[in-house]
């Protein structure tokens, strides 16, 4: 892995993006960002990010369309993508299941954007710790 790890932020919303970027910057990281899938795709090709957090809800692309397509790449099928996304069942059964199918198409997991952004940053840290 990078030292520091390079995170890529892939998500339609500017706003997101800049305030995410801000946070894990913050805290070490070298953050890249992309606003949509296919751009995602040649980032994560050319860039071999640590990380991929990442929107499921997108125009043009979905979250879902472009993990698929990374996994089809020899050059980005290891990429660890984490969704990210304000979509969700607040119900914690119906989290537990999205998480789970998020796992089946390949992202390490799933969280939603609207928990503390502190808590989140948090997780990511403990995962890229994980990561040889």
């Amino acid at each position: 892995m990078a030292n520091p790890p390079l995170i890529l932020i892939v998500d339609d919303d500017p706003n997101f993006r800049e305030i995410f970027s801000a946070k894990l910057s913050a805290i070490g990281y070298i953050v890249e960002v992309a606003s949509g899938g296919k751009e995602s795709i040649k980032k994560a090709r050319d860039l071999k990010p640590d990380l991929i957090l990442m929107d499921v809800d997108m125009p043009e692309m979905n979250g879902v369309e472009v993990l698929i397509k990374l996994k089809e790449n020899a050059a980005t099928e290891n990429i660890p993508v984490l969704f990210l996304t304000a979509l969700g069942d607040p119900r914690a059964e119906v989290q537990d299941i999205n998480r789970r199918l998020s796992r089946e198409v390949g992202a390490i997991g799933y969280l939603k954007k609207g928990e503390d952004i502190n808590a989140t940053a948090s997780y990511i840290q403990h995962f890229l710790s994980l990561v040889p």
